[in-house]
């Protein structure tokens, strides 16, 4: 909780690519909506994206990105706190004492590890076995009461909790009970959750190497449109009810797009369309994506060319991050009592 009552939310997007409409609708729309009811820290998570190879000159210019699409999609650097995650030291501080809490079989237990990884375990970087501990450092790191998640990353929440209650208890009888807040999940609903427009069972990534399974933030009014028309549906039209959606993955996704995008349940996007082909619905999901879209898009313009803003916002949002991380870790390690004492 907060000096002035809010519960405090702390979520981040890693730096790692152009930002697309999987991270607006998933991550950074939802940011927009929850900073007027709650004291909110935007993190721009970098040390997280150097868990595989980075090149330095694009990742500097790939935190600009983010700084950017945060901005211009409306989170207001004076409501939340917006800045990089390297520019706090003590997220690395306290991620090693996590080191040092969580357990070999919790970190064995990572799903998106074993995804990540493969059938390379052995040559990837040991950062990325156990960033887990990191991302818990940065919630807890801000007394972070809530953490936005969708379902894939409950369980690095779950684990997250874990830890928090560990120290916890481990800590009680020297003041640590109670010392971090157990933080609970803002579970996104499923429509914010994006899927590749090429395969509906893959997230939208930008890691992807064809750009066409992705609509990007920066695309054009025209490449929007073809993105739509060419987004994989099937030979099928569109069904009456959600339960008929279940083996027709690239189908739901554009539903749960339009969804999102209007805010208007999927329920109802069906009884409008129901029993029609997809050229319709498909000219009508691609005028509500430039609708929302376009303005977001000069927006990001204009922001990427004053850099000097950029850097005064992130500036900004270092310092006040600083000064809340100094305090919890100071008093974590109960460094005013031995400066007391002495």
């Amino acid at each position: 909780m907060s000096s002035n009552n809010k519960k405090r939310v702390f979520s981040g997007v890693q730096p790692t690519g152009s930002l697309h409409l999987g991270n607006y609708l998933g991550a950074i729309k939802n940011f927009v909506n929850l900073q007027n009811d709650f004291d909110c820290l935007y993190c721009i998570v970098d040390l997280h994206a150097i868990t595989v190879w980075q090149n330095p000159v694009n990742l500097r210019a790939n935190i600009l990105d983010v700084a950017s699409a945060y901005l211009a999609c409306g989170i207001d650097p004076k409501k939340s706190i917006i800045f990089v995650q390297s520019s706090v030291p003590h997220h690395v501080e306290l991620s090693w004492i996590f080191n040092c809490i969580s357990r070999i079989g919790w970190l064995n237990r990572m799903t998106q590890f074993k995804e990540k990884a493969g059938k390379n375990k052995e040559k990837v970087s040991a950062g990325l076995y156990i960033y887990p501990n990191l991302m818990a450092a940065d919630i807890l790191l801000y007394l972070a009461d809530l953490v936005p998640v969708g379902d894939d990353q409950k369980q690095h929440l779950e684990l997250t909790r874990d830890i928090a209650q560990k120290f916890n208890n481990d800590y009680s009888e020297f003041g640590g009970k109670d010392f971090f807040p157990i933080p609970e999940p803002l579970i996104l609903d499923e429509s914010s959750r994006v899927m590749s427009l090429r395969d509906g069972t893959k997230k939208m990534s930008k890691s992807e190497t064809s750009s066409m399974t992705r609509i990007e933030l920066k695309d054009e009014n025209d490449l929007i449109i073809k993105k739509i028309s060419k987004a994989k549906t099937d030979a099928f039209p569109i069904p009456e009810s959600i339960d008929e959606l279940g083996n027709r993955p690239e189908v739901k996704n554009l539903l749960n797009i339009f969804s999102s995008l209007s805010e208007v349940p999927v329920l109802n996007i069906l009884n409008n369309y129901a029993g029609k082909q997809f050229s319709d619905f498909k000219k009508d999901l691609s005028d509500l994506l430039i609708a929302r879209l376009e303005p977001i898009r000069n927006e990001l313009i204009r922001i990427e060319g004053d850099n000097v803003y950029l850097r005064d916002v992130l500036e900004d949002g270092a310092i006040r991050a600083n000064e809340k991380s100094e305090r919890n870790i100071k008093e974590m390690l109960a460094e005013d009592v031995a400066n007391i004492n002495k």
